[in-house]
């Protein structure tokens, strides 16, 4: 495993001015819940909902951090909910490279060595690569250098025309993909860096005859596959991403593992024998 220097994980951007109750209001808006099935819950009342979004009552350190649970409000925006409040951040960001997260950067050290020959790497909330594998490495070969430079953003290293994307034989539908799943964390995580990130990758130019790629031989994929060349052959991979459960900290709660899993038997067989 090789680690790759990044930046900071993105800022989400908060109002500022606002009391709790209207970000609260806005995030049940988001989210598409009621005021009273909130309440139902979050074993309170409608009523009480109401008063809080309306500033006529000031919630309690517990129902804010209950009302945020029920939501599925990021980590880091429940510090920003507590500070409205009136109430301290209750969940540190420590700096991955902090000596207290010593042991969870040595086990997702070990988890994605153990995934080799297969691609895997460890990204942050903005996309920035904090660590890779050799299978990644591999993958990288003949990138230009001003696209390796930190931080390093696997966003940017795919779909940039100097990147991954010329080598992307199913460049229209893989593109698609990676614009609609960062659109959903947009929506998640409403943070401005990474509608910056968003809009810079999608105007990142197309050319008219890239491919819209079938494999040679149909194959009955069971998700979409990133079909990308390498030497002369065509590997085709299943993208997989891992959160950390229940996490406490801003850093780790932000953090993901993506592994890329052979999606056919031939790119097994060319991978055990590339990195044996």
């Amino acid at each position: 495993m090789t680690s790759v220097p990044s930046g900071n994980a993105a800022p989400v951007t908060a109002a500022t001015g606002q009391g709790v109750g209207p970000l609260l209001r806005a995030w049940r808006e988001q989210r598409r819940v009621s005021q009273l099935e909130l309440a139902l819950r979050a074993d309170s009342s409608a009523r009480h909902i109401s008063f809080i979004e309306t500033g006529r009552s000031r919630p309690s350190e517990e129902m804010v951090l209950r009302l945020a649970e029920h939501l599925e409000v990021p980590v880091r925006e429940r510090n920003a909910l507590l500070l409205a409040a009136g109430y301290a951040p209750r969940y540190p960001e420590t700096p991955l490279d902090d000596p207290a997260l010593d042991a969870l950067r040595a086990g997702m050290e070990q988890l994605i060595q153990g995934y080799e020959p297969y691609p895997a790497l460890v990204v942050d909330a903005m996309y920035n690569v904090h660590a890779a594998n050799r299978g990644i490495l591999m993958l990288l070969d003949d990138i230009p250098e001003h696209l390796l430079q930190p931080p390093l953003n696997a966003m940017r290293l795919t779909l940039h025309p100097d990147g991954l994307a010329p080598r992307i034989r199913n460049l229209r539908e893989w593109r698609g993909h990676l614009l609609a799943q960062m659109q959903r964390q947009i929506a998640l995580h409403r943070s401005e860096p990474l509608r910056e990130l968003y809009e810079e990758v999608a105007a990142y130019p197309v050319p008219a005859d890239a491919p819209g790629a079938e494999p040679d031989e149909p194959v009955p994929y069971f998700a979409l596959p990133m079909q990308i060349e390498h030497e002369g052959r065509v590997l085709s991979f299943i993208s997989s991403i891992s959160t950390f459960n229940t996490p406490m900290d801003v850093t780790v709660a932000e953090l993901a593992i993506e592994t890329l899993l052979p999606a056919d038997p031939a790119t097994v067989k060319y991978l055990q024998s590339l990195l044996p």
